[in-house]
């Protein structure tokens, strides 16, 4: 199963035969006060900083967050695709809760989209996947219903044939255009959380062989030693099936775990990539 995502002049393909997809979610106000109120006054400058460092990482897509309180966040979402699209030719993954903000993003967009994200509520579903179908584009799809995020793997796999019945039967959505989010949770909260998050995407994998992506800080979040613990949870998912992942490309760590997962999965022909990264890494060392 492939899914095809584009901006104007590139496009990126995500499946379990590709190079993972690494989405970069910096393009956040959440939990970033000083952004956030940059935002809130129009100032979208930090959106340039925050683009030319994922590009830099090795980001293959970004995702793009509004997301502020008091403020006029499908104009702010418009504006700020707009002006990323500016920047690079990377594709975007159009992210908000808000129905509006949603059709403002994909109103200027050029190419074909990631949707982040709808739930398996009716309403939303009903609200969200005419816009997807409108604009073309694909969408990640979170199997929780009204604010309650299961703890069972295959009651998530349950809500995700939901899911799919009413997008690809109903709204005749390609099977190819959803991606699911199987819902990453803290292992500080439970330490049980991140093995039925595995669970869950070895479900989708093997029943649905559908495309997935996830939060992948989320993970770790109120942990110490962050990095580490992303690296071997990406790693970990890769193998059961994960395709792509929001997360902060920033990271080396996180990064280079996921380079060598490809290469050791086989997404890496001959180790082209994986020996290309290191020896550029050599390289600026040397300068």
């Amino acid at each position: 199963m492939h899914t095809v995502v584009s901006s104007a002049t590139r496009e990126v393909v995500i499946g379990s035969d590709q190079p993972f997809c690494l989405i970069g979610e910096r393009l956040n106000p959440t939990g970033r006060r000083i952004f956030a109120d940059q935002l809130r006054t129009g100032d979208l400058s930090r959106i340039a900083v925050d683009v030319e460092q994922q590009v830099a990482a090795g980001a293959t897509m970004l995702d793009v967050n509004m997301g502020v309180p008091l403020t006029d966040e499908a104009d702010l979402l418009a504006r700020a695709v707009t002006m990323v699209q500016g920047l690079t030719d990377l594709p975007l993954c159009i992210d908000s809760s808000v129905v509006e903000a949603l059709e403002a993003g994909l109103a200027v967009y050029r190419g074909k989209a990631l949707v982040n994200s709808v739930t398996g509520e009716r309403e939303r579903l009903d609200a969200i996947l005419p816009l997807v179908k409108r604009h073309g584009a694909a969408v990640i799809a979170l199997p929780n219903e009204e604010d309650e995020i299961p703890d069972d793997p295959r009651k998530r796999l349950e809500i995700t044939h939901k899911i799919l019945d009413i997008a690809v039967g109903e709204y005749e959505i390609p099977l190819s255009d959803i991606v699911v989010d199987p819902l990453a949770m803290p292992i500080g909260a439970d330490s049980t959380l991140v093995c039925k998050t595995l669970e869950t995407i070895s479900l989708i994998h093997d029943e649905l062989d559908l495309n997935m992506t996830l939060g992948a800080s989320n993970v770790s979040f109120g942990m110490p030693g962050r990095p580490a613990l992303g690296a071997a949870f990406l790693a970990m998912a890769m193998r059961c099936g994960l395709t792509s992942a929001v997360m902060d490309v920033r990271t080396p760590q996180i990064v280079e775990a996921v380079k060598a997962a490809d290469l050791l999965l086989g997404n890496d022909e001959w180790g082209a990539a994986w020996i290309a990264a290191y020896r550029a890494q050599k390289a600026a060392q040397v300068s």
